[in-house]
């Protein structure tokens, strides 16, 4: 509803979501008994010793070390400030005990004092306070009477009449916010029927129609209170600003009452009377008109011969119950029982299946899912429905990933030319492209071909054009860096060049030692290892 909806999407400052942050903790049950001791004292400052003297009084026993480090933890998210009170003590380690005391912040306070409101709220309906829109058109009278009637305005007076009018509107608008939410849950219930669904009928039938009336026959006199006071607004905030009032420490105003601005007033205004959009009572005919729509959908659903039938909530909730109660064999065979599972073991289609189906014996859970046409899923008929699907055109994907493949290929050849510029790899610095897609698995596939006691031996790759020589000197080294690291390769010398024409893929070594099954690669790739 329009009625104080400023603010609602401004940009939410970040120290502002920490004051949430104590909420979805770990240790959210002490943060919450930290938070309540210094809730429940004005003006106090505490030591981490005072607040577990306090905890202890309720039945908690958390350690001094933690109440202190929930503390500290919470000032840093803005729930506590420490004090800034200098205190006088006799000696050091009093002062140093002293230093380390806490208070609540503003922000900490009211937000833990609505975090309260909310963990005490019901998951049933709220009373919506519809009497408060009688006692505002008397309240309205009021104030015009104050500032019309009299030379002399009483601005203690006038500044309650003028608390009250919105205060009445803030708990009128949140009582009816709570209830169509309340609402909302309800409606969108499958299940509800029977006994609850009458009960619900007459919840909706008379309370929302009791509202509706009530803000029907109240709308018209408030709007016409409001029309006359559009023109003593200024004389109003005139003599509310004759108050006595608060200054902010850096000269700035603190935060007014309500009623207490132009805008307050424009917002009054536009709930009844939908100056700025959508109307209060125009919003509450309408969710009353789309409840009544729903309850209607749920009652022809119950009445209905055919279809989804009545609910089933209450037969579930007692088979889970007895689910829950049993032993696990037992739970098993129940619920195979209770959904006619027992001689259910895969769904097969008949010849229409490709390949062999599973057997009778294998249970479902195992077997591979079949896909069951949208007819007989739905309808639990064969008979297809609709037209042909059109054949997708694989031009598309082809070029997609014929266009994917030249772009890594282009990006390996890169690698290569930086590996073949840098020639002799010790103490080079390469891309990670040309690390982890080109060097590594060249040295991978040279090690996993040879063992060297004394000599060199290389690897071709011809796809690439490449060719990496390993020279094996004892307390030789080669180290290879990218930018996430560097790797060294301990008695190998490394070089890369170019291959050669008719250079053989494994070339015949000097000085290698043979591993099993060198005679058949030899033979794969027709030369000698």
């Amino acid at each position: 509803m329009a009625f104080v909806a400023r603010g609602f999407f401004d940009p939410v400052p970040p120290e502002c979501l920490l004051l949430y942050r104590y909420l979805t903790t770990e240790h959210h049950g002490e943060y919450i008994a930290v938070m309540d001791v210094f809730c429940a004292t004005l003006l106090a400052d505490m030591s981490a010793l005072d607040v577990r003297n306090r905890i202890l009084d309720v039945g908690l026993d958390i350690a001094l070390d933690t109440v202190e480090e929930r503390c500290l933890q919470l000032v840093v998210w803005t729930n506590l400030m420490k004090s800034p009170r200098d205190p006088h003590v006799p000696t050091v380690v009093a002062y140093q005990h002293a230093q380390k005391r806490f208070q609540v912040t503003p922000r900490g306070s009211r937000l833990h004092r609505q975090v309260r409101e909310i963990m005490r709220m019901g998951d049933g309906a709220r009373e919506v306070a519809r009497e408060l829109l009688g006692s505002m058109v008397v309240l309205l009278d009021q104030i015009i009477e104050r500032v019309v009637g009299e030379d002399l305005v009483d601005a203690e007076a006038l500044a309650a009449d003028v608390t009250t009018v919105f205060n009445n509107q803030q708990l009128f608008t949140d009582s009816v916010r709570d209830f169509y939410a309340y609402l909302g849950t309800v409606l969108t219930r499958y299940d509800l029927a029977g006994e609850e669904y009458s009960t619900f009928k007459g919840l909706l039938l008379e309370y929302v129609e009791l509202i509706s009336s009530d803000v029907a026959r109240y709308t018209p006199g408030i709007v016409g209170r409001l029309e006359q006071l559009a023109s003593l607004v200024e004389k109003v905030l005139a003599v509310l600003d004759t108050l006595p009032t608060l200054v902010n420490a850096d000269g700035s105003a603190v935060e007014r009452l309500p009623g207490r601005q132009l805008a307050d007033w424009d917002e009054l205004t536009a709930w009844y009377t939908g100056a700025g959009g959508a109307s209060g009572p125009a919003q509450l005919r309408s969710a009353a008109d789309s409840a009544l729509g729903q309850l209607i959908t749920n009652a022809k659903r119950m009445l209905a011969s055919a279809g989804t039938g009545a609910s089933r909530r209450a037969d579930l909730l007692h088979l889970a119950g007895l689910l829950a109660g049993a032993r696990e064999g037992d739970a098993q065979r129940g619920f195979a029982a209770a959904f006619g599972l027992f001689s259910a073991r895969h769904l097969g289609l008949g010849p229409d299946e490709g390949g062999v189906g599973p057997a009778a014996g294998v249970s479902w859970w195992d077997a591979a899912p079949v896909d069951v046409p949208v007819a007989l899923r739905e309808r639990g008929t064969r008979a297809s429905v609709g037209r042909n699907g059109r054949v997708p055109d694989p031009g598309v994907d082809e070029g997609s990933q014929l266009a994917l493949a030249a772009q890594e290929e282009a990006g390996r050849r890169a690698a290569v030319a930086e590996l073949l510029a840098a020639g002799n790899l010790d103490g080079c610095e390469v891309s990670p492209a040309a690390f982890w897609q080109v060097w590594l698995p060249l040295l991978g596939s040279l090690l996993a071909r040879h063992t060297a006691a004394d000599g060199q031996a290389s690897f071709v790759d011809r796809d690439l054009g490449v060719v990496l020589v390993a020279l094996w000197e004892e307390g030789r080294s080669t180290v290879v860096s990218w930018e996430g690291g560097s790797a060294l390769v301990d008695g190998l010398v490394l070089s890369v060049r170019v291959v050669a024409d008719g250079e053989s893929v494994m070339p015949e070594v000097a000085g290698w030692t043979r591993r099993d099954g060198d005679d058949r690669r030899a033979e794969e790739y027709g030369g000698a290892v």
